[in-house]
């Protein structure tokens, strides 16, 4: 056992260094901006949808209003009380939506997948959001298969709120509760309590949502074996269809709310994967499935079906049951995939509605993927959703990804036989590290300033 764990801390030591979460590739900071413009994106928009149309399309919708600031958080959020914000935003999103459809050129958009991130949706009232999603499906089309979600604070999510996004087509939502412990909620000023997700819960289940997702983190500012133990058993006894058990990012640097704690708060290292092990192991022996990098579902969930299956997929949203080649992000900050590119939205609120209003895609940023690019991206998407690639040796890169993969083979985080890279049990828990191997434009590019958070 101390020999095992002299390993453990030995490799943590060697492999906590800043990495990527891997929901695209390029990662954003790598975007090569010389091949890319607004117009390039519509191209790429609309050559995609002319060929997968059938497949459908997903879309994000960045609502980026909340009424306290979450100090852990970083996500791209607005700050405010004043709840007059709803409409023009909402109006801003939907003239949006129609500067796509309208170079489109479709009379019924298939859509395959809808979720609204933030911020907190449960900022809007029940009634803006329905005119949201009312608006967004307007002559539209909703394929059979499709799937509706949305992000959810417990504390401030009604019975309304459930039932008009149930109307509109919803039947999955992630409530954020991150931690139950009342003094990290208290530092990272993110308050809701066990009985308002037992509320939301009941509510939710009553009026027929299928799949519930619990968003946990791991690593807050003074968690403890004990603390962390406690929010696991709590939200077990629930019974979510999914949870995810994330790492929490610290990136002061990015987000100047998280210096309200400092690094001696923080769990690190040795000591931050044991919460996630302590975490996992109490999850895994509730009867969920481990479907990928801090993802665990119900047998019965469609995410762990996709998992068996080989179906999983990963993109801006995090995992996901399908795959449509065409993501389109409404919003501050949103990003959209074509597959063959990507292109981000302002990030301000003034900006996006200025130049929506103008007539103009708010898109300020983006890459267009290569032919290497896309071979990369299947091989860290492989990596990521299976947990095992077949590297191609013809390949400009292959020689420097082998390289690279040489002390992981070593350490025992991958196996290698007939060109195939395997991620091993004990390789799991450094996913991020793993793909970082194969992460070329990562190789070719090095920042003086930190970028990522740790991968532990």
């Amino acid at each position: 056992m101390a020999e095992m764990t002299k390993k453990l801390n030995d490799l943590i030591q060697r492999y906590n260094v800043a990495a990527p979460r891997y929901t695209s590739y390029p990662t954003v900071p790598y975007w090569d901006q010389q091949t890319w413009s607004p117009d390039t994106w519509v191209e790429h928009v609309r050559g995609q949808f002319n060929v997968s149309s059938e497949q459908g399309v997903s879309l994000y919708v960045h609502l980026p209003f909340c009424e306290s600031l979450c100090t852990y958080c970083g996500c791209n959020t607005r700050i405010t009380r004043n709840h007059r914000v709803e409409t023009p935003y909402i109006d801003t999103l939907l003239a949006e939506w129609k500067l796509y459809r309208d170079f489109l050129g479709s009379s019924g958009i298939p859509i395959r997948e809808l979720h609204l991130g933030g911020g907190t949706p449960t900022f809007f009232a029940p009634p803006q959001l329905q005119r949201l999603v009312t608006g967004l499906l307007e002559g539209n089309r909703v394929l059979p298969d499709s799937a509706f979600s949305f992000e959810a604070h417990p504390a401030n999510t009604t019975a309304e709120h459930l039932q008009v996004l149930y109307n509109g087509g919803f039947r999955r939502l992630s409530l954020g509760i991150q931690d139950f412990d009342i003094r990290v909620q208290q530092l990272i000023n993110r308050k809701q309590t066990e009985a308002d997700v037992w509320r939301v819960m009941e509510e939710a289940r009553h009026i027929g949502y299928t799949s519930i997702n619990f968003d946990l983190i791991y690593g807050l500012p003074l968690q403890t074996p004990e603390s962390v133990t406690d929010t696991v058993k709590k939200a077990l006894a629930m019974r979510p269809e999914r949870i995810s058990f994330y790492s929490y990012a610290h990136v002061p640097w990015m987000k100047p709310g998280q210096r309200r704690y400092t690094e001696a708060d923080l769990p690190k290292g040795e000591d931050k994967l044991k919460l996630y092990q302590l975490g996992k192991e109490h999850i895994l022996q509730a009867g969920y499935v481990d479907v990928g990098m801090d993802h665990f579902a119900l047998p019965k969930d469609a995410l762990c079906q996709a998992a068996e299956a080989g179906q999983l997929h990963r993109n801006f949203m995090g995992y996901t049951d399908r795959y449509t080649p065409l993501l389109i992000g409404l919003g501050v900050s949103s990003i959209s995939d074509s597959w063959t590119a990507f292109a981000q939205n302002v990030k301000t609120v003034e900006e996006y509605r200025d130049l929506v209003n103008a007539g103009k895609l708010p898109v300020f940023k983006g890459h267009v993927l290569s032919p290497a690019d896309l071979v990369i991206r299947r091989y860290i998407l492989d990596i990521m959703c299976r947990g095992t690639t077949l590297l191609d040796r013809d390949t400009p890169q292959s020689a420097a990804i082998l390289q690279r993969l040489s002390p992981l083979l070593d350490d025992g985080l991958v196996q290698w036989e007939n060109n195939r890279v395997t991620v091993t049990t004990q390789g799991a828990a450094f996913l991020r590290n793993i793909c970082m191997a194969f992460d070329e434009r990562l190789y070719e590019k090095q920042y003086e300033q930190p970028v990522f958070s740790n991968a532990v």
